[in-house]
């Protein structure tokens, strides 16, 4: 029902014209069309025997992959290795490349706002804008299949996230502060580390570790792909149906992940 308002200024609910009644019911039956067909373009390539014997087949699937199989772990621990090699390097090249990039995004600390700073920010959305797995495949490609190939597909990631978070940390800071570092006579670079720098490193800290929690579980998925660390030997599990092997993989990965956010919570909590 529609609000409608009294002489006092007060309001009340007032029943629908007519119109108002139609309009709403022909609003709420386009939603179910749309609904409709929207299922219907989605299932229609589904073959609806393999749906219904989902359940038994993942029972089945379920029952071989335990106990696992941890005579397997020994084997894990290289590609483990590398995977925590893959997010901790990426994250630092991303961060060397980023911060520039965000200083020059940053509508305070840009020299150009009509050309430089459209430019790092499409550096940043393009670098967003592409999931890690499609860097991974393009540089597998280029570079060929290993742990470079990792480390350069986390990196070019990550430069969208950090640049975006980094630069609009740049834009809040407190601007008196670099007005008085600046009447001190202070240069240029005298500005940026003693007025600036100070008052975005909580923020920073905050947003580096935090990607490197995010790239630990992206990492874990990259050697499904050629990249290099766990994922390499799940996809090899998976293909020759090792189910147990594939159950201490995803243990292994749990408990990275588990560590991973338990390290970056207490850094965040630290500058926090």
């Amino acid at each position: 029902m529609p609000v409608a308002p009294l002489s006092d200024g007060r309001r009340a609910w007032a029943r629908r014209t007519p119109a108002g009644t139609l309009a709403a019911w022909l609003g709420w039956l386009a939603l179910v069309a749309l609904t409709v067909f929207c299922w219907r373009v989605m299932t229609q390539d589904t073959i609806w025997s393999f749906v219904r014997d989902a359940p038994a087949q993942a029972a089945d699937i379920g029952a071989r992959m335990f106990p696992p199989r941890w005579s397997y772990f020994p084997v894990l621990l290289k590609p483990l290795w590398d995977t925590l090699n893959i997010a901790t390097l990426g994250t630092l090249a991303a961060i060397v490349l980023s911060v520039p990039v965000a200083f020059l995004a940053a509508r305070n600390t840009t020299p150009s706002a009509a050309l430089v700073r459209p430019a790092a920010l499409f550096v940043i959305v393009a670098s967003r804008s592409i999931n890690a797995i499609i860097w991974a495949l393009l540089l597998v490609a280029i570079l060929g299949p290993g742990v470079l190939a990792g480390i350069c597909a986390i990196a070019l990631r990550s430069i969208g996230f950090i640049g975006k978070l980094l630069y609009e940390a740049i834009e809040e800071i407190d601007a008196t502060q670099v007005e008085a570092v600046r009447a001190t006579g202070a240069s240029g670079p005298q500005v940026l580390t003693y007025a600036i720098v100070p008052q975005i490193m909580p923020a920073f800290a905050g947003i580096s570790v935090f990607r490197w929690d995010i790239n630990i579980r992206e990492s874990t998925v990259l050697g499904l792909v050629g990249a290099g660390g766990l994922g390499l030997n799940l996809e090899s599990s998976l293909n020759t149906l090792a189910w147990p092997q594939v159950t201490l993989i995803l243990i292994v990965i749990l408990a990275t992940v588990v560590a991973s956010e338990w390290i970056s919570a207490k850094v965040r909590a630290r500058f926090g």
